[in-house]
């Protein structure tokens, strides 16, 4: 029994401290105090015992930032984060705590950064002005239109036959948009960032014109070319002097980005002709004659053109397609050559007709030579070879071509209507002189022919017959 009461009593003893442990514990949560630990970024303000009074604090910075900037979303530019600790004894001065997260709180605008290759050009409100900073840049070398239609362009479309599209429009650096917080002061519109991007972010420097200072001693002292300088100053006049104080830029600048254009079209050319030359002694030397006309082909050049901005970079051809092939055109030269010595047999020096009067007397007269008539072709053949020594007007004979035949023997023709040769020239037998006619004394159309031996006139019927 003693030792019963004995174990009663250690277990009576246990019990009352558990007791006292458990309200113990119930007695410190009850007594414990959630505070807020405030960082703005990463840097500790202090301690409030009323997150709800800090929060309303930043919104009211927030709100009025918003006011005073319309244009823009603002947002914190460092975070304001609260971390809960439960303490029993609070030694913080929330007041202090107040203060300094409203002297530590930064409201920036919400922007967008457009940059090329890391090199910041502009902060913008959205990514929307952002893309028409960069679509502004392209219009200024391709149409708006035309910029459209790329987008809606099928890849695999041809331009039309005689037609050249631009079928792509990018730029020769990457272009970056993301997202910050900035001081507003630092936004930028729409124009000032074009003006960036064509112009780059150098500081455009001004010279004031001294007494005494000429185009060539201002461009050297910035290490210019006079034509460069004039290339920045448009209004400037290389042969007009500057004045004193003039304001003339003496900064040169390049775009942050080139615009590359890729064009394509389709044209249509000719494939020249060949013409072979065939040389041939039916025809006399100097002779030509065409035996086959030349006709050009025609192909299909499907071509490409690259630009930088407004300058063309380089050009080629994708594909070409024959449409038709050119026809050779074949020329007979000729290589004979005409001896000026006749061969002292001579030919009928008409086309047919008849002899109309002999040599001999005739109405009182002595008639030189015979006449010939009643041709259909009126053409008049040189007798023989040899060289015309006269062509033209003869008085009573009318148009006249005179043939020496260099062999002692010359030949009259008289009356022609019309003379194909000039003096000078060497004749074939049986080639034409000219026509028959009724020129000088004569009393209709027909040939008077002569006969002359070493000068001596003979009678034509003892060389020639019909």
């Amino acid at each position: 029994m003693k030792e019963t009461t004995g174990l009663w009593k250690k277990a009576s003893a246990i019990a009352l401290l558990g007791v006292s442990l458990s309200f113990g514990t119930v007695y410190a949560e009850d007594n414990l105090q959630t505070v807020y630990h405030v960082y703005v970024g990463d840097k500790h303000v202090g301690v409030v015992d009323q997150k709800k009074q800090a929060e309303d604090t930043v919104q009211q910075h927030l709100d009025e930032a918003q006011e005073e900037n319309e244009d823009y979303d603002v947002e914190l530019l460092d975070e304001v984060s609260f971390v809960p600790e439960k303490i029993f004894s609070p030694s913080h001065d929330s007041d202090k705590t107040m203060r300094e997260l409203e002297e530590s709180i930064e409201v920036g605008a919400a922007a967008v950064e457009l940059s090329v290759e890391d090199e910041t050009v502009a902060y913008l409100p959205s990514e929307q002005e952002a893309d028409e900073a960069v679509r502004k840049l392209k219009e200024q070398y391709v149409d708006a239109e035309d910029l459209k239609e790329i987008e809606n362009r099928d890849e695999d479309e041809n331009p039309e036959i005689d037609e050249s599209t631009i079928i792509d429009v990018e730029l020769s650096n990457d272009v970056n948009f993301e997202e910050k917080v900035v001081d507003p002061s630092e936004m930028n519109d729409v124009d000032e960032a074009l003006e960036v991007l064509q112009e780059g972010t150098t500081e455009k420097e001004v010279h004031q014109v001294e007494k005494g200072e000429v185009l060539g001693e201002i461009a050297s002292e910035y290490d210019l070319s006079e034509k460069e300088l004039l290339e920045l100053n448009p209004t400037l006049d290389e042969d007009e002097p500057v004045q004193v104080d003039q304001e003339i830029e003496v900064t040169e600048t390049a775009p942050l980005t080139d615009v590359l254009i890729k064009e394509e079209g389709i044209k249509k050319e000719k494939i020249p002709y060949e013409t072979e030359v065939v040389e041939t002694d039916d025809l006399l030397k100097g002779e030509k004659e065409t035996k086959q006309e030349g006709k050009d082909g025609e192909k299909e050049i499907h071509y490409y053109k690259d630009k930088t901005n407004d300058r063309e970079t380089d050009e080629g051809t994708i594909e070409e397609k024959e449409i038709s092939k050119p026809k050779k055109e074949i020329v007979l030269k000729g290589t004979k050559v005409i001896p000026s010595k006749g061969t002292g047999d001579f030919e009928w020096p008409a086309v047919g007709g008849t002899i109309t009067s002999k040599q001999g007397e005739r109405w009182g007269s002595f008639h030189k030579g015979i006449d010939i008539a009643g041709v259909k072709d009126l053409t008049i053949k040189a007798a023989d070879n040899g060289k015309v020594t006269e062509a033209g007007k003869s008085g009573a004979y009318g148009n006249k071509v005179v043939v020496d035949h260099n062999n002692g023997y010359k030949t009259i023709y008289a009356h022609l209507k019309s003379i194909d040769v000039q003096v000078g020239d060497t004749v074939e037998k049986g080639s034409s002189l000219g026509d028959m006619g009724n020129t000088g004394r004569s009393t209709g159309v027909h040939l008077h022919f002569e006969v002359y031996k070493d000068g001596s006139l003979e009678n034509p019927l003892d060389h020639i017959q019909k």
